[in-house]
């Protein structure tokens, strides 16, 4: 394996995956904020003594840079990036078009985390959680989406009273490239 950096090793479990050895977790925290350590809500340090779970979306990206191997089960059966993504297909609604601003948002620098608290689908920092707020709210699109105008404005406030950033974003999946619609708010 001369030249060759070896993969960080993560188990699926359930709708997980967990790497387990501390070191690796933390090496995978520090380039990019990926995960979240088991028991620590808020890191206040990038190493860390303890296993970190990644999300799906996380995972797959890190699988496809082929930063980490996927295993499952007491016999290790390794786990393919189809098998992972199609397994993630089943449990996020509309999985291809987030994953592709996933993709598309990491491949800018930036950091990526489920927006759930702030009813989007993710949250996106600059510089990463604990050194900033996430100065963006990302809401994923179809272009076959209609969207109100009372949406908008439900958004809007919401971003507003956070101190975010309201983004919509409409991947073409063909192209495998994203638009973005970004809504800046001005007090008349």
């Amino acid at each position: 394996m001369v030249g060759k950096k070896p993969r960080i090793e993560a188990e699926f479990i359930e709708n997980f995956l967990v790497v387990w050895n501390p070191k690796d977790g933390s090496k995978l925290y520090k380039m990019g904020f990926y995960g979240k350590p088991l028991g620590i809500p808020k890191p206040k340090s990038p190493d860390f003594n303890v296993p970190l779970i990644l999300d799906l979306m996380e995972g797959l990206y890190l699988l496809e840079k082929k930063v980490i191997t996927v295993f499952e089960g007491e016999e290790k059966n390794r786990v393919s990036f189809k098998a992972l993504r199609n397994r993630a297909r089943r449990i996020y609604d509309n999985f291809d078009l987030k994953y592709v601003v996933y993709k598309d948002l990491r491949e800018r620098g930036l950091v990526v985390t489920p927006g759930v608290k702030f009813g989007c689908d993710f949250a996106v920092y600059k510089q990463g959680p604990g050194l900033e707020h996430a100065p963006y709210m990302v809401s994923v699109k179809s272009r076959k989406d209609e969207i109100t105008a009372t949406e908008i404005v439900k958004a809007g406030r919401l971003a507003t009273t956070v101190r975010k950033r309201f983004i919509i974003a409409v991947p073409d999946l063909e192209k495998d490239k994203v638009k973005y619609l970004i809504f800046k708010w001005f007090k008349a």
